[in-house]
């Protein structure tokens, strides 16, 4: 897994259908899909409930990109390993998440894994400055986390733009996750973010019968996030 600035489409597979989970990853890459989005809720964290670690090693033969597994869950460290076992390539935990989200880093590197750290809309990138150096990642959400379909808060893009300038020149993702779509886009990638999680706009209007949609839909984000 190299470092590069590209726009990436992360397809949240929360809202692929889930009884065709191996159909519908092998479609979205197929149709250029960059990474595979993980969601993990525990209704703790977050008010839902996904997926646990042998759902994740389930997936694992059918991702042959990158799985991105973001972790909303607390307390997030006695799982990591797990996760890691069942093939995480990238594990993000939420730095709201524990008191020692320094820990949390280490034991996502310890795992053998690419190491995230995720913010909620009210929690202010300033969070993350001293952990720069650690994380390969740092997700902001733009949506409050739990639930797939929500409308993207506008208030982080500036969020992004103060990020970008604190990674400076290390080799670190900012991730966008909720309401990506070719409408939003531009926005967040024009102030600094490369990969783009997208659950509802890459889905709607496919299915593993018609993947050609999915390939549609990741275009038009990408495409729009490109300025083309």
């Amino acid at each position: 897994m190299s470092f590069d600035r590209s726009i990436k489409i992360a397809p949240s597979i929360l809202s692929a259908d889930f009884a065709n989970f191996g159909q519908e990853i092998r479609a979205i890459e197929d149709q250029g899909a960059d990474w595979v989005h993980v969601d993990v809720m525990d209704g703790h964290f977050v008010p839902n409930l996904t997926f646990g670690p042998p759902a994740v090693k389930a997936f694992r033969p059918h991702v042959k990109t990158v799985m991105d597994v973001h972790l909303m869950i607390a307390p997030v460290d006695p799982y990591i390993a797990a996760y890691a076992e069942a093939g995480a390539d990238v594990i993000t935990a939420h730095v709201e998440a524990g008191p020692h989200p320094h820990r949390t880093l280490q034991a996502i590197r310890a795992a053998g894994c690419k190491a995230g750290l995720a913010l909620n809309p009210g929690t202010p990138a300033s969070s993350v400055e001293y952990l720069l150096d650690m994380v390969d990642l740092v997700c902001l959400m733009t949506v409050n986390p739990g639930f797939g379909g929500q409308k993207f808060i506008h208030s982080q893009v500036e969020k992004v733009k103060q990020l970008r300038r604190m990674i400076g020149t290390r080799p670190v993702h900012i991730q966008i996750d909720g309401g990506v779509d070719p409408t939003t886009a531009p926005l967040v990638a024009d102030a600094g973010a490369d990969v783009l999680v997208a659950g509802s706009a890459v889905f709607k209007g496919g299915s593993v019968e018609r993947p050609e949609v999915y390939g549609q839909n990741i275009r038009a984000i990408r495409e729009a996030a490109q300025g083309r």
